[in-house]
């Protein structure tokens, strides 16, 4: 009982993991700047705005709240931005100034539908090649599962192709593409 527990727990560390690595993207400078940002907003909306009528407190505090968390989450952008901009190996400053100066966010959606496929390195030749791929072009090194019989990708775990049904042990995939061994 004890070891089905365990088996949970770890796949939620998997998955947190990968969410983890993406958090990790945003800089330092990003969460402090993110963090002011708020509190300036906060300052500005209960401290300089003056308020009169205090049957609007409710509202002043949820516009204060709104508008600090929407211009926190785009500095937070900015910075998540600045570092997968480096990480896919695209142009850093064209790219800033875009996602900065185009206004209401219209910058971030410009750089998510642009940006370029992650690059991973071959295991066996080193040349960097998309990840979506199963083998690489420069050296025919198998880099995902396919069928052997129509060419398509399949799962590690998967016994028979899902396109055609060919029994996928007949294929003699190398051992570390093979989840179950013979």
């Amino acid at each position: 009982m004890m070891r089905f527990w365990n088996q949970g727990s770890d796949r939620s560390q998997v998955t947190r993991a990968g969410s983890e690595d993406e958090l990790s993207m945003i800089p330092t400078w990003s969460v402090v700047l993110a963090i002011l940002v708020f509190g300036a907003v906060q300052y500005l909306f209960h401290g300089v705005l003056p308020h009169h009528k205090h049957e609007l407190l409710p509202m002043r505090l949820l516009m204060g709240y709104s508008w600090g968390t929407a211009f926190a989450s785009y500095v937070l952008l900015v910075g998540y931005v600045s570092r997968d901009v480096r990480r896919r190996r695209m142009p850093a400053g064209l790219w800033m100034l875009i996602v900065v100066v185009l206004p209401g966010g219209i910058g971030a959606v410009v750089y998510f539908l642009l940006r370029q496929p992650m690059l991973m390195p071959c295991p066996h030749c080193s040349t960097e090649i998309i990840s979506s791929i199963h083998f690489c072009p420069q050296c025919q090194f198998q880099l995902a599962p396919v069928c052997g019989r129509c060419f398509r990708g399949v799962q590690i775990t998967d016994v028979y192709c899902t396109q055609c049904g060919h029994d996928l042990a007949e294929d003699h995939a190398p051992a570390r593409l093979r989840v179950y061994s013979d």
